[in-house]
């Protein structure tokens, strides 16, 4: 929307209209909670950035509606390539089957994501209000709402809202207005990233050199983009000057030099070029009275392992329904505190990963250099080695320590849907075909019922709470997959699962007797 006057009041405001911000006013219009996305830029970014949008990712930009724009467009890829040198030494692989709905990771611009998931927020019953070169000024949080002051291109505004979301970015005006800072460590490495324009036919997987013969010293990474652009970063020397580094004159010669190494020899041009270092930072708390952080406003994951704005729009998926639920009046004020306690698990959790991930691809120090010259020497001949290698891909996170989780009772043969997992997918058929598990999740409560006969009349009562009851029977589980992920003994076997609208186990039980599972949400204080 263009109107020249923001609201006087709105629900949520959301500071920063990035992947994360615009998905989170996606997801909060599918509850029917009307949002204000605030942005200081005049549009969607400039340069690739983010570019690598994992399973559950996709699974999240799915619940806005983007999924199949993102799918269409993005490049998908299951693997990836690390050479020593000129030598490979790991070739690995990430869990793939050809019943999946999502592919592990998609290779795509985050500009398109943002483009993706704006125009299917704007189809949406209750339509998504993104104001662009709107910049936050001030917030000053007042009993029960927030103000906040807004420099819009005719001058400065105020917005009172009953919450505000910051998801503005790693340089967040909320977090410095309300005197926060992160915590944890700055590396020194830095990366020059590079996007250039030049036809291949090159596989589509993740690339790595480790002091290539094109550029000796450094560490590379490639990946490939739509519309025929190449991502290329590579690090430089500690006593480079970092302005100096990503002028052309200085980019062109080093990218030319690998692109001739590696046989790829048609004419390319730059499009875009920046300088990154890796950043392993938190906030402690994602909440702060009635104002929250997402995001790289909350917290700054290494790009290594592809964790940064995949762990952003988790924190958008986490939040939304939560926020929906207790505007609507379905929970009380306290459910928001788990978004705060899950998310910054996460965040701890991602930054472990992306740590690991920095020492080897950029050694901090002489000692990590050693190790790292060690194990990429052994890895030519030692199979056993070369795992020390992967750069450990996105994964979701479990919230095994969350106050939503309900204690289970009984033996599982899996606990791949214990409570606190993201509750896995699964290929199922019905009357009008096949269709994927995880295509239910995202919006509401979902019971999911393993039967093998007639349902007992009781099940009526989670319908009448506002919970959508799915039914599995064995006919319609005819690959198994449901059955054994959620960890049923039998075909034949009974059990509830409920799934919390971000598509998280809440909690499962043997047997059909929806009480428990009554008595546990209600002893959460939520009632859907």
């Amino acid at each position: 929307m263009s109107a020249i006057s923001l609201p006087a009041h709105i629900p949520i405001l959301i500071a920063g209209g990035g992947p994360v911000g615009l998905t989170l006013a996606a997801l909060l219009a599918r509850q029917g909670i009307a949002s204000l996305v605030i942005e200081a830029d005049p549009g969607y970014c400039t340069g690739s950035r983010a570019i690598c949008i994992s399973r559950r990712s996709q699974e999240i930009l799915g619940w806005a509606g983007a999924a199949g724009a993102v799918a269409g467009k993005g490049l998908p890829w299951t693997g990836g390539r690390s050479y020593w040198r000129d030598t490979e030494v790991l070739h690995f692989q990430m869990p793939s089957e050809p019943t999946q709905r999502f592919a592990p990771m998609v290779n795509i611009q985050q500009f398109y994501v943002e483009e993706f998931v704006h125009k299917a927020a704007r189809d949406l019953p209750q339509p998504v209000d993104v104001r662009w070169s709107n910049r936050v000024q001030t917030v000053r949080e007042e009993g029960d709402g927030v103000t906040v002051q807004v420099n819009t291109p005719q001058g400065p505004q105020s917005v009172r809202c009953d919450f505000l979301v910051a998801c503005d970015g790693g340089r967040s005006t909320v977090r410095d207005q309300l005197g926060l800072q992160l915590e944890g460590i700055q590396y020194e490495g830095r990366y020059v990233i590079v996007d250039i324009v030049q036809k291949t036919s090159r596989t589509v997987e993740r690339l790595a050199w480790f002091d290539p013969p094109s550029n000796p010293g450094s560490t590379l990474l490639m990946h490939r983009q739509p519309d025929d652009v190449w991502r290329i970063d590579y690090q430089i020397r500690d006593d480079e000057d970092p302005v100096e580094a990503v002028k052309p004159e200085n980019v062109l010669p080093r990218v030319q030099s690998h692109l001739a190494m590696i046989g790829e020899c048609e004419p390319w041009q730059p499009l875009w070029i920046s300088i990154y270092n890796a950043k392993c930072l938190t906030l402690p708390e994602y909440r702060h009275g009635r104002v929250f952080l997402a995001g790289d406003a909350a917290h700054l994951v290494p790009i290594f392992g592809v964790r940064g704005l995949n762990s952003g729009l988790d924190d958008a998926g986490n939040l939304a329904w939560k926020l929906a639920a207790v505007l609507r009046g379905d929970a009380s004020g306290s459910l928001l505190d788990s978004y705060s306690t899950e998310r910054v698990q996460a965040a701890r959790e991602n930054i472990a990963y992306g740590a690991k991930s920095t020492e080897f691809m950029a050694p901090p120090n002489f000692a990590f250099k050693l190790l790292r010259e060690a194990t990429l020497r052994l890895a030519v001949d030692d199979e056993k080695v070369r795992s020390l290698i992967n750069p450990r891909q996105s994964a979701p996170v479990q919230y095994r320590d969350s106050a939503l989780n309900v204690p289970q009772t009984g033996q599982w043969r899996s606990e791949m849907a214990a409570p606190g997992q993201p509750a896995p997918d699964a290929l199922l058929s019905a009357s009008h075909g096949p269709y994927h598990l995880s295509q239910a999740f995202g919006k509401d409560f979902i019971c999911l019922v393993f039967s093998d006969g007639a349902l007992p009349a009781a099940l009526t009562q989670l319908a009448s709470r506002g919970i959508g009851v799915l039914e599995i029977p064995p006919g319609a589980d005819q690959l198994g997959q449901a059955r054994e992920r959620y960890g049923l003994d039998t075909a034949a076997s009974q059990a509830l699962v409920l799934v919390r609208p971000d598509g998280y186990v809440m909690g499962r039980w043997q047997g059909l007797d929806p009480a428990p599972l009554i008595v546990a949400l209600d002893a959460k204080g939520i009632a859907p």
